[in-house]
């Protein structure tokens, strides 16, 4: 056992960041705010700590420890403000700062008079002003919503860690003072209007929500809806064509290359292209993770050190955790290094035994690498989307090549001609595209091409991770025992997932909106539609490992009431303030009834052990679940 410690010590660095990001999402699944000047306290304690010469068991728990109290401080420190109520028909004063195109509406970031963010939807129809452009606007405000179910995803918290106050749709502006201000926005934006393709919008412009929804749809159905989000994929191929570009010219200059390699220049020159293709894209989080591996990886060419190595994945993923320690809960973070640990894992292993023919040599990549993505990737998949398609190998290895080859490069060679008026590239991508698409439509129309699967709880979850990380981290002696520690906890993480139950009754913080689990396992609504709640009833539904995009089934209530027996408890749900009055004071005294939910407040002292407030689900057992309400993102200010 000494020996198989010993033989750790060159891996240490490599759980490191994994611990913090274990520490932050504790935090940011946390019921109540913990406190912020103890959290100082730790936080500082456990720097110390991290920098001295300790027991790695103890290092450990103070990496954990910081990432618990670096994400609690950070999160005080942004305190993004947020409207305290929905409002409808608001005059409002601002400044547009930004624009996100998408495939039927255009999303426009205001930031207001007042100092807050708002984000508000416009028809399609309407022509949206320029960014730069101060305007008075007519606005429907919402706050950003909460989790819908525990563990759920929870828009408020996304909002709070991206600066945005509140989202709405606007009724009409009017431009009080044009903007004349020429910044990179105004570029992408200028960029947007030339070209007048979801194409550019989507592989350069990096507006996620511009290609087609069923399109979007079917690419994701092939595995290859990541084409669609700008990260590892698009800056692998503007850093490998920026590269070759510089290089050949460079190498064309006998001065320079007399005095110095032609590839520093390159790669100095590469870096700087890529960097503007970076910031044009918009940065997002799968963008600036690429991004900071390339960094890495042209830094190691340049001193002339291994490029693709664990320990350049770990320090990207420290420095964008450093940046913003929410992103680890993020799916685009998940996403983007769980591939890239895995795909650098297998380049490591698998490196040696390459076949010599170039050839099988490009087949045999393309495949492990699919197959490896697929693998480490599912799990988070599963997890944000409830579902995994099956065919993602052969849609990535028929469709993506033609991605890199055909789509991508005339794309980019557009995104330049177009400031000439001239659109063939442009049209010759989309011709492309949509033979691409034909291709696609075929293989979702397969057998079992998408298979929806039960929720994956977040014990679960950091069990498979753990499994991944002992696959990957853990270096064997005789015995491949990291191969056996994974199977361990990706087999716990599995079990977790089957022995769970699923909830059987679920409720909005507002309880404006519920639903039951029905004799035929579909889940009953209260309502067919609710404007506040729109997602909402897909969320139950995927919790409840049912499609999503079919209609809601409602129950109607008995006299106003709606009674839910189950073998454990019966619960009372009441919507309106007459059935409200006219029952309570007999639900309260019948024995029978376990729980009473209320769409009003109710003030009985005599029953209040079953007056169940807040949002929540109940399983089978009775045993009630809430979901968090008190936390900085919930909090209106």
């Amino acid at each position: 056992m000494q020996q198989l410690w010993q033989n750790q010590s060159d891996n240490v660095f490599l759980w490191t960041p994994f611990l913090m990001a274990f520490g932050a999402g504790l935090y940011f699944n946390l019921m109540t705010e913990p406190n912020l000047t103890l959290c100082i306290f730790c936080g500082v304690i456990a720097i110390l700590c991290a920098c001295i010469k300790i027991p790695a068991l103890i290092r450990a728990v103070a990496l954990f420890v910081f990432g618990f109290c670096y994400a609690c401080v950070f999160t005080h420190i942004i305190d993004t403000p947020q409207i305290s109520r929905n409002m409808h028909g608001m005059d409002i004063n601002g400044t547009v700062q930004h624009i996100d195109y998408t495939a039927d509406k255009s999303r426009i970031y205001i930031r207001t008079d007042d100092g807050f963010v708002i984000r508000v939807s416009m028809n399609a129809d309407l022509t949206p002003p320029n960014i730069g452009d101060k305007i008075s606007a007519n606005v429907g405000l919402f706050r950003p919503s909460g989790a819908d179910a525990p563990e759920a995803f929870d828009y408020s918290r996304w909002a709070y860690f991206n600066g945005l106050s509140a989202t709405g749709y606007i009724n009409e502006f009017t431009i009080t003072s044009p903007g004349n201000t020429f910044n990179i926005a105004t570029l992408r934006d200028t960029l947007h209007r030339r070209a007048n393709s979801f194409l550019v919008d989507t592989l350069v412009l990096g507006y996620k929500n511009a290609v087609p929804l069923t399109d979007a749809d079917i690419w994701t159905a092939t595995g290859v809806g990541h084409v669609w989000s700008i990260s590892g994929f698009h800056i692998t191929l503007v850093s490998a064509w920026l590269f070759a570009i510089f290089y050949l010219l460079f190498r064309a200059i006998a001065p320079i290359t007399r005095r110095i390699p032609a590839r520093i220049p390159a790669l100095c020159c590469a870096w700087a292209g890529l960097l503007f293709y970076v910031i044009l894209s918009g940065a997002d989080v799968a963008t600036i993770r690429a991004f900071v591996m390339a960094t890495l990886v042209f830094i190691a060419f340049l001193v002339g050190r291994s490029a693709i190595s664990m320990r350049n994945v770990c320090i990207a993923f420290c420095i964008i955790f450093l940046m913003n320690p929410h992103f680890v809960m993020q799916a685009g973070f998940q996403l983007s290094f769980a591939a890239i640990f895995g795909l650098v894992w297998l380049w490591k292993d698998v490196q040696p035994r390459m076949p010599h023919n170039k050839i099988l040599k490009v087949i045999y990549t393309a495949m492990l690498t699919s197959i490896v993505a697929t693998v480490f990737t599912a799990p988070f998949v599963i997890a944000h989307f409830y579902s995994l398609p099956i065919y993602g190998l052969i849609g990535n290895l028929i469709l993506l090549p033609i991605f890199s080859v055909v789509i991508m490069p005339l794309v980019c060679i557009g995104v330049i001609t177009i400031m000439f008026g001239w659109m063939l590239p442009i049209d010759a991508a989309t011709k492309t595209y949509e033979l691409l698409l034909s291709v696609a439509t075929k293989i979702v129309t397969l057998p079992g091409a998408t298979i929806t699967l039960p929720h994956i709880s977040n014990a679960a979850l950091v069990c498979i991770i753990l499994g991944l990380m002992c696959v990957m981290f853990i270096r064997p002696l005789r015995i491949k025992i990291n191969y056996i520690l994974g199977a361990v906890f990706i087999c716990i993480g599995v079990t977790i997932v089957i022995t769970t139950p699923r909830p059987v009754f679920y409720v909005t913080p507002d309880h404006e909106l519920a639903a039951f689990v029905g004799k035929n396992k579909k889940l009953e609504f209260t309502k067919s539609r609710a404007s506040n709640h729109y997602f909402t009833f897909d969320t139950w539904r995927q919790m409840n490992g049912e499609s999503i995009g079919v209609k809601n089934i409602r129950r109607k209530p008995v006299d106003g009431v709606w009674i839910y027996k189950t073998q454990n408890f019966t619960l009372a749900y009441i919507q309106k303030y007459v059935p409200l009055s006219k029952h309570i004071a007999r639900m309260c005294r019948d024995e029978n009834i376990d729980y009473i939910v209320s769409y009003f407040q109710i003030d009985a002292p005599q029953c209040d052990h079953k007056i169940l407030r807040g949002g929540f689900v109940i399983y089978p057992s009775g045993k009630i679940r809430y979901v968090p309400t008190r936390r900085p993102w919930h909090s209106p200010h």
